[in-house]
């Protein structure tokens, strides 16, 4: 992964976790603060995740921070080396396609659901979130755009009511957080997705499943194709 480069081995990476937990949860707190470090890439791709460092940053024993690393290797956010232990993964061309094709898939299917059974409350929410990133200034404001993409995929997808599609977005999600960040500095990128997303809530408000799911095919194949561009010029540029 070349789109953003590792950290070196002096990183003040005790800068990076918040402190804060409950004792009595120590071991999902490490994750929850491992994972989130990650997907905000505190923790950049290739950063070593040395058990012994991150004990001490953390203040805890290496137990916990073994077990959430043993976790996020499960997820594809960590991984082992042969000469570095455990590294924060990066995503390489074939990783992008793949993920991508798994959220046309889930993606399809929310938008088929949203078209012929979405509530009011929740078509608001997709029809209100478009208009404020459209008052967004590029650049303005980037925490909350992100905010803003990230809350109309967590709308579409709660409209999925089976419970193994809904674990394969969950699974999803994490990967989808870190990927958004390639493109969030793409010239054009943010304008053509609010325009995608307009396309996806008018085919939903219209009822229309098979309009809705073609426009939600030409939004992922958009943000794939960008990435994979991104990905390439990082690639050459290294």
């Amino acid at each position: 992964m070349a789109t953003r480069s590792a950290a070196g081995e002096g990183m003040m990476t005790g800068t990076v976790f918040s402190g804060q937990h409950d004792r009595r949860k120590v071991t999902d707190w490490v994750y929850e603060e491992l994972k989130a470090a990650i997907l905000e890439f505190r923790l950049p791709p290739g950063h070593p995740l040395r058990e012994a460092a991150l004990a001490e940053q953390l203040g805890v024993s290496k137990t916990p921070i073994r077990e959430a690393l043993s976790r996020l290797e499960q997820e594809g956010l960590a991984e082992m080396t042969s000469f570095k232990g455990a590294v924060v993964t990066g995503y390489s061309r074939t990783d992008l396609l793949e993920i991508y094709e798994l959220r046309e898939l889930l993606g399809n299917a929310a938008v088929r659901t949203a078209a012929t059974s979405i509530e009011a409350p929740a078509l608001d929410r997709l029809t209100a979130i478009c208009a404020e990133r459209r008052e967004l200034r590029a650049g303005s404001d980037p925490a909350r755009l992100a905010a803003l993409i990230t809350e109309f995929d967590t709308v579409l997808f709660d409209q999925v009511r089976n419970s193994r599609i809904r674990a394969l977005i969950e699974n999803l999600r994490a990967h989808l957080t870190r990927i958004g960040q390639l493109t969030a500095e793409i010239p054009g990128h943010g304008q053509a997705s609010i325009a995608e997303h307009e396309k996806i809530v008018e085919a939903i408000a219209a009822r229309d499943p098979d309009l809705a799911e073609q426009r939600m095919r030409d939004h992922i194949h958009s943000v794939r194709d960008d990435q994979l561009r991104a990905l390439s010029r990082a690639s050459s540029a290294s």
